[in-house]
């Protein structure tokens, strides 16, 4: 879509007329992946099916009232499925068979945690605490995301070739080949055929973009409930293949009201005495923490691709997120995210505002309310397999890959978390990421008093522009307080920004990531933040925005041996050139006899010891100077070492210092080129 010349859409009932065409067809297409995925989550979190069609409905109609947020679609995601199930099932349900009382119990125990964990993100986007998402490392993040698809594929794939399972992640991998073998054959075809057309499919679509616009899990059902028909999967019956007895029935499809808006008995209010036990608050916690995290990434990740770069409030997407959540707990719906698949599917459909959104809701709502007899027809398989596509995108090997490249201490990070939630759970995962980051920096030589506080040292350059000199490190654990200084500073006094990097020990890669976002947020401000100093710190991955340490600079040592009457031209050489000092010692020394290759040493002179660090091009123009006005009349000796300096920029001349700043990849780097 062409969106160039076109004004930036607003969602007013102004931009509703104007973009309807647009927003409408968007909604609708939405819609169509929804449906399955509100299902598919809804199963495997433990609650009943139409718990996650409740939240995207409610998702769709109140949270668009609060977050400014055009384009992100609100809804149940596969991300926030290991901890509802991990609560449902602490609470005592079992989501591997029929829905009886005891799974009723921890459902509306979960709904109470959730109502709880609402509350709190709606207090945290009222006093504007959304900004305390900064604090969690990308690569911790990315870890936990990474385990939580294989936490889904470990716990959907005996679903979809029709076998029964429990246990913890690392034991369900290991069984793998005996799910295999005890396989269904009738569930297992529907299951396994719909993995592959969920896999193949956008190959397929890449090539003929006539079927592009045609989403995966449309083609799953398209497939799955005719071979759901063909294989009689609403009676209860056995068959035998190979010698073997299986049975087939209404428990491998979608439960379902049978009767025309028998959605809302489905109803279901929470237990609110589940909030009088530990277990209780330590998953209001983990949905809070892990709920809000995750929204706010897919709320940037959004603005990112959003045609416009319109920018979300962070503060009113928790709001909005937490009121909705607030509404969908209460009648028994699924916790809710801004998501970021069906927020990428918006935009590419030519999604301009919120009602995109609101219409997908209002698709859903119809669809339910009207049919649900249809969606009874859709086999659990089928759902499991698009949840095993999505477990594999969060834990894509190009994931592993893109980090090792960033650097060796990051991969560290990213598969220690990773183990450390699928051997423990979600939040000591997490944990346990953070914690071996934090020793990675200490590792690397981070003062443990600038692990938490930066420090920053401010200096006015006129009306418009600030100069501040970060000391000591750049890291996740201090990036709260250091953004708050670049904030009101720069956006708020509005005022041009040079940071200067130059005197860190360690810059690391979560700051590297946050400081090219808030370049861009400055851009959009019509201001400039300006890093310098990055290029005197060597990266340690090969990613553009790996964390980069300090290091020893390469420079030149110049030594020169003269006679005192030349003490001042040379110092004056030197300062004329840029040299930052020198130093200066009396010496004795013996003559060479040239002509008889011997050492005269009863011919001693008193001389001057210069020593001069400099960069190479200085130290080029000394000697130049002195080739030219000292060798042809005076007796000197010269020799150049190459050395390497802690403060490279002590040695630089004033002039060049901030000279020759250039961007790389989209971060200005300040410093000159060592040879």
């Amino acid at each position: 879509m062409s969106t160039q010349s076109e004004p930036v859409p607003r969602g007013n009932m102004s931009g509703f007329a104007q973009y309807f065409a647009y927003d409408f067809k968007a909604g609708f297409l939405v819609f169509l992946i929804a449906l399955p995925l509100c299902l598919g989550i809804s199963i495997a979190s433990g609650f009943p099916p139409l718990a996650g069609i409740f939240t995207a409905i409610i998702g769709s109609l109140v949270a668009s009232i609060f977050s400014n947020s055009e384009l992100t679609i609100k809804g149940p995601a596969a991300g926030l499925i290991v901890i509802i199930l991990g609560c449902f099932n602490e609470f005592g349900g079992d989501a591997t068979g029929a829905f009886t009382s005891a799974d009723m119990a921890a459902y509306k125990a979960a709904l109470a945690v959730s109502v709880a964990a609402a509350i709190l993100q709606i207090f945290f986007g009222i006093v504007r605490l959304g900004v305390l998402g900064e604090f969690f490392p990308s690569t911790v993040v990315h870890g936990m995301l990474a385990a939580i698809g294989v936490i889904i594929m470990a716990k959907q794939f005996p679903v979809a070739l029709g076998v029964s399972a429990k246990g913890d992640p690392l034991d369900l991998i290991r069984r793998i080949p005996e799910f295999v073998k005890e396989a269904n054959p009738h569930i297992a075809v529907i299951g396994v055929i719909s993995i592959l057309l969920m896999f193949l499919w956008p190959v397929i679509g890449s090539r003929f973009k006539a079927l592009k616009v045609i989403p995966s899990p449309v083609i799953v059902l398209a497939f799955a409930i005719p071979m759901g028909l063909y294989f009689d999967l609403i009676h209860d019956q056995n068959y035998s293949l190979f010698g073997h007895e299986y049975q087939t029935g209404e428990k491998y499809l979608v439960e379902m009201p049978n009767r025309i808006f028998g959605m809302f008995d489905q109803i279901a209010f929470p237990d609110f005495s589940a909030l009088q036990t530990f277990v209780g608050w330590k998953w209001v916690l983990m949905f809070f923490l892990i709920g809000s995290l995750e929204s706010m990434l897919s709320a940037k990740a959004v603005d990112l691709i959003d045609p416009w770069k319109r920018k979300t409030s962070l503060d009113r997407d928790v709001l909005g997120v937490g009121v909705a959540n607030l509404c969908a707990s209460m009648v028994g719906g699924l916790p809710m995210i801004s998501e970021i698949v069906r927020s990428r599917a918006n935009i590419d459909n030519g999604a301009r505002t919120r009602f995109a959104d609101v219409w997908h809701g209002v698709f859903l709502l119809a669809c339910v309310a009207r049919i649900p007899m249809f969606l009874h027809r859709i086999p659990l398989a089928a759902l499991a397999a698009m949840l095993v596509f999505t477990g594999f995108r969060l834990a894509h090997p190009r994931e592993f890959i893109h980090v090792y490249h960033i650097g060796k201490e990051q991969f560290l990070i990213f598969v220690v978390t990773l183990v450390g939630v699928l051997a423990t759970d979600l939040l000591w995962g997490v944990v346990i990421g953070i914690v071996c980051k934090m020793m990675i920096h200490v590792l690397n030589g981070v003062p443990l008093k600038s692990l938490f506080k930066p420090y920053l040292e401010v200096e006015p350059d006129g009306e418009s522009h600030v100069t501040i000199r970060a000391r000591e490190s750049a890291v996740f654990s201090n990036w709260i307080p250091f953004r708050r200084q670049l904030v009101d500073i720069g956006l708020g006094q509005r005022q041009n920004i040079s940071l200067d990097m130059t005197n860190t020990h360690l810059v690391d890669h979560s700051v590297m990531q946050k400081l090219e976002e808030m370049q861009q947020d400055f851009e959009q401000e019509g201001l400039k933040l300006e890093i310098i100093g990055l290029g005197d710190l060597a990266p340690i991955g090969k990613d553009k925005l790996a964390a980069r340490k300090g290091r020893l600079a390469p420079m030149k040592k110049l030594t020169i041996v003269a006679d005192s009457d030349l003490e001042d031209e040379l110092i004056k050489l030197f300062q004329e050139q840029g040299a930052t000092g020198y130093t200066l010692l009396p010496c004795r020394g013996a003559s060479w006899i040239s002509h008889q290759n011997l050492l005269a040493s009863d011919l001693t002179y008193d001389r001057l010891w210069f020593e001069v660090i400099v960069p190479e091009e200085v130290c080029h123009k000394i000697l130049d100077y002195m080739r030219q006005d000292i060798l042809p009349k005076d007796q000197v000796i010269a020799t150049v070492t190459n050395v390497e300096v802690v403060r490279r920029e002590r040695f630089l001349p004033s002039s060049i210092q901030h000279s020759g700043d250039h961007r790389l990849n989209g971060v200005a780097v300040g410093g000159m080129k060592s040879h």
